[in-house]
């Protein structure tokens, strides 16, 4: 799996993320991360089949959503994502969020891994407890956890315990959506001026040189190859540790762990 790929989150409109997906993979990503709930599987698949690359030289990752959760759906959630996405095989398949039949869900793409249909499975947004509580009562541990990870939330816990089990953590919102004054930053306009780079590349630098797979989103090809030019230089120890100090534990987003979320999600 490449330490950087393209997410497609909030391209909804199908001509867009198509054209969106060419351009990432004409400017040499190799990795595409999709999801059932992003309603745009079609418009990869279409973009995968346009391009002409080699199947195999694109790195796949969709994710169930959880009104397809329990064995049963689960299944016929991902056959379905294949026949979308025009492909017979999955690279990566994660259970978007840790709430309902997730178990069910989980065996559903164990027996598909088994199978061969997918190549790796995993989760995202299980935080440390629900993360250790699936991996030690099921048979395949995930192979990564995609979770909101940035500057500002960097999961010390749940990579406390990933890094236990040999889970690979994966980052959605790597720039936090520019919240929390992220591209203005002082601490990381001053480090990007110091390698001409932008606060941007200096955010994803931070996380692929700590070990964080990134899926930047553009629908710009400019910004796309800027987010893709961060493999050339590398921070300093003194730089890291500046940046470390920057998380604050908090969510830029949401808590997965309140009830209210939780509601949410049930409604």
């Amino acid at each position: 799996m490449p330490m950087e790929g393209f997410g497609v989150y909030q391209i909804a409109d199908h001509d867009e993320c198509r054209r969106s997906v060419m351009d990432a993979l004409e400017t040499g990503y190799r990795a595409i991360d999709t999801a059932q709930a992003y309603g745009n599987e079609e418009a990869v698949g279409a973009a995968l089949a346009q391009t002409g690359i080699d199947r195999d030289q694109v790195f796949l990752t969709t994710k169930v959503w959880i009104t397809n959760y329990g064995y049963d759906r689960t299944r016929a959630s991902v056959e379905e994502s294949m026949k979308k996405l025009g492909t017979d095989h999955l690279d990566l398949v994660l259970l978007h969020q840790p709430f309902n039949d997730y178990y069910g869900a989980w065996h559903a793409l164990e027996d598909l891994y088994d199978q061969g249909a997918l190549r790796a499975i995993g989760v995202s947004n299980f935080y440390a407890d629900r993360y250790v509580d699936l991996v030690k009562f099921n048979r395949i541990v995930p192979a990564v956890n995609q979770l909101e990870t940035h500057v500002f939330y960097q999961r010390p816990l749940e990579r406390t315990y990933m890094d236990r089990y040999g889970t690979k953590i994966e980052s959605w919102g790597p720039f936090a959506e520019g919240r929390q004054g992220m591209f203005t930053n002082p601490t990381l306009t001053e480090i990007g001026k110091a390698h001409g780079r932008t606060t941007a590349q200096i955010a994803l630098r931070f996380l692929v040189q700590d070990g964080v797979i990134v899926i930047p989103k553009s629908t710009h090809r400019e910004r796309m190859k800027e987010n893709l030019d961060i493999w050339d230089f590398e921070l300093t120890q003194e730089e890291m540790d500046r940046l470390r100090a920057m998380d604050t534990g908090k969510s830029a987003f949401m808590d997965h762990e309140d009830p209210a979320v939780v509601e949410r999600f049930g409604n």
